[in-house]
């Protein structure tokens, strides 16, 4: 074989395979049309434009700030803002801290670690945890509606079945997670099943517990003022209100108000979460 021959096959065989490189880049070209052909056919279904929706996005922020503005005449009732905002905030954490304690009560009996021994009833705790948890809050609230009418239980209740059924799916995957060991020890010393779980259970899940019922509350008060829309109590039903009435300065007042109450909250929920690292 000649030193060229040689040379030649040396330099085949150096060369990288780009094949694999290739086919993807194609499936990633073939995904995009996908992904564009679809957009264009849900566009002229929809008789939507997106040409005529992106120009808009200017003149719609020119007239809000136009006419959410709150101005001197609003200031006047603020107080009256203030106080329903924090009786929407009230109804929020009522409906979080009640929904908690059930949560984990039920999670605890449903937990794969420290749960009961009858495996159908672990299952059937589950499944209400999925259920609940997939029901959303709106449609909580337009059931109810038909059963308690338009007043601050009915809202209370939709806040309280969502929550119960997030809750739950979260505690019972935060008690599935926790250490083994020390669980473990206290069966192979004879505790009981209570003994389980106010020894070692409770004690390593409390921290991620109490982060997941912050995270909620902030959840809450956020979707309580949608809610308010709803049952006619609240934040919300202030907001409809003035709205309605093309009060827009108010309805804006509301809005500054209600942005300002959730960021406070927040800050506040997340110092508490980093404390209890």
């Amino acid at each position: 074989m000649s030193a060229a021959q040689a040379a030649a096959r040396t330099s085949d065989a150096a060369a990288p395979d780009l094949s694999w490189f290739r086919r993807r880049q194609a499936r990633t070209l073939a995904a995009l049309v996908a992904i564009v052909v679809l957009f264009q056919l849900c566009s002229l279904i929809c008789n939507f434009s997106l040409g005529y929706a992106v120009s808009s996005i200017p003149a719609a922020f020119v007239w809000m700030f136009q006419n959410f503005v709150p101005t001197v005449e609003s200031l006047a009732n603020l107080p009256m803002v203030v106080e329903q905002t924090i009786s929407t905030a009230l109804d929020s954490v009522a409906a979080t801290v009640i929904a908690a304690v059930c949560g984990i009560a039920f999670s605890v009996l449903g937990s794969s670690s420290i749960g009961v021994e009858c495996a159908p009833v672990r299952g059937v705790i589950r499944a209400i945890a999925s259920i609940f948890r997939n029901i959303p809050m709106i449609a909580w609230a337009l059931l109810l509606l038909l059963s308690f009418k338009q007043n601050e239980f009915t809202g209370f209740l939709a806040l309280f079945l969502t929550t119960f059924g997030q809750l739950m799916r979260f505690f019972l995957d935060t008690f599935d997670e926790i250490p083994t060991g020390p669980v473990e020890a206290l069966r192979s010393c004879g505790a009981s099943y209570w003994q389980v779980v106010f020894q070692a259970g409770l004690p390593l899940a409390v921290a991620d517990l109490m982060s997941w019922m912050l995270y909620m509350v902030e959840t809450n008060i956020r979707s309580a003022t949608l809610i308010g829309l709803l049952t006619g109590t609240g934040i919300g039903f202030v907001f409809n209100l003035y709205y309605t009435s093309f009060r827009y300065d108010t309805a804006g007042l509301v809005i500054v108000v209600t942005i300002v109450f959730v960021l406070v909250i927040e800050a506040i929920s997340n110092a508490a979460r980093r404390s209890m690292i």
